[in-house]
């Protein structure tokens, strides 16, 4: 496959708790460090006053105004009807047009979903885009998918979830056999509901390098690469680790006050936080299985983040993903055909 020269990113510029101030800074940031293209979309003035707080020389940065953007708590499906060129959708046209090759929101994650839905569509045979990747810097080589993208999911939902995490794994963690773990009440087989039952079966036959079930306790043990589970369940497990970080460091403070030096002990919680809080260690991931690469950062991400997040962008956008993608899906579906021939 050619390599892109220079992708050209497409960026939501009123997404987030912090836009457009830390959109824009990260952007430039990204710009500059990693050579890309990008296209801020929003008002044009404010955007415009936000970059001309920062040397731009020899950046290529542009701006698609529009006045209208989503407001979180808004439902996404009807605002976007009614907002037509909001900074989301009107990004994600973008890429639709072939104008850029990839779009990052931080804004609501319904609005990215449904921008990417109804601008790109899925890869065919993936019914439902697909939110996952790795949740825990503690455990680096494990991903968790979906993480709230599908929250009644179909047991051949799970098999997308499968065949996408070993993609993750295998292109951007450089682990060429992932292992692949579907969470349960139990390790045996007989474990779980009607769907995590049907979903073991199909995981069986996949030719994957499926483990069997594993539980809570085995994801922070790392005893697979690919965790697989429903959005319900993996926004649960994501915001657990999240928290479960926060609490420790809390108590840490207060055990150790005393016993440290200030300084140290600030260095010691802030790394845990680090290493629990996805948006703090990652920056933002793809949606999955869309036909076209879209990410979505985490609606707190300040300029690092955003930085960070233009980084792994330019990454899957140069490997091409999607196309991967396609290859695993096509793969593991024929083999399953001839198995139930």
């Amino acid at each position: 496959m050619a390599e892109i020269n220079k992708v050209t990113i497409s960026i939501d510029a009123m997404g987030g708790d912090f836009a457009p101030e830390d959109i824009v800074k990260g952007s430039v940031i990204g710009a500059r460090e990693h050579d890309v293209s990008i296209i801020l979309v929003g008002p044009e003035t404010r955007i415009k006053n936000e970059l001309a707080r920062y040397d731009t020389r020899g950046l290529d940065i542009e701006i698609e105004h529009t006045d209208e953007y989503l407001i979180e708590g808004e439902p996404a499906a009807y605002a976007l009807r009614l907002k037509r060129r909001a900074s989301i959708a009107l990004a994600t046209r973008l890429v639709k047009d072939g104008k850029a090759q990839a779009v990052v929101g931080v804004g609501p994650t319904g609005g990215v979903v449904v921008s990417a839905l109804t601008y790109l569509g899925t890869i065919e045979g993936i019914s439902r885009p697909v939110i996952g990747g790795n949740f825990c810097g503690l455990t680096p080589n494990v991903v968790l998918m979906d993480m709230g993208g599908n929250i009644d999911s179909r047991p051949d939902q799970y098999l997308d979830f499968a065949i996408i995490g070993t993609v993750y794994v295998r292109s951007l963690l450089g682990i060429a056999n992932p292992t692949i773990g579907l969470v349960s009440v139990g390790k045996e087989e007989g474990k779980g509901n009607a769907v995590t039952k049907e979903a073991f079966s199909l995981l069986e036959k996949s030719g994957l390098n499926f483990i069997g079930n594993i539980e809570g306790n085995d994801i922070a043990a790392a005893k697979a690469n690919v965790i697989v589970c429903d959005g319900f369940v993996g926004n649960a497990i994501a915001k657990y680790s999240e928290g479960l970080g926060t609490s420790i460091s809390h108590w840490l403070t207060g055990e150790l006050a005393g016993h440290l030096p200030e300084e140290n002990l600030k260095l010691l919680t802030s790394k845990l936080l680090k290493l629990t809080v996805p948006a703090d260690s990652n920056g933002g991931g793809p949606v999955w299985g869309v036909n076209g690469v879209v990410f979505k950062a985490h609606g707190r991400s300040r300029y690092p983040e955003v930085a960070r997040t233009i980084e792994n962008v330019k990454k899957v956008v140069q490997m091409d993903i999607v196309k991967m993608i396609k290859d695993e899906l096509s793969k593991v579906k024929s083999k399953m055909k001839v198995i139930d021939v």
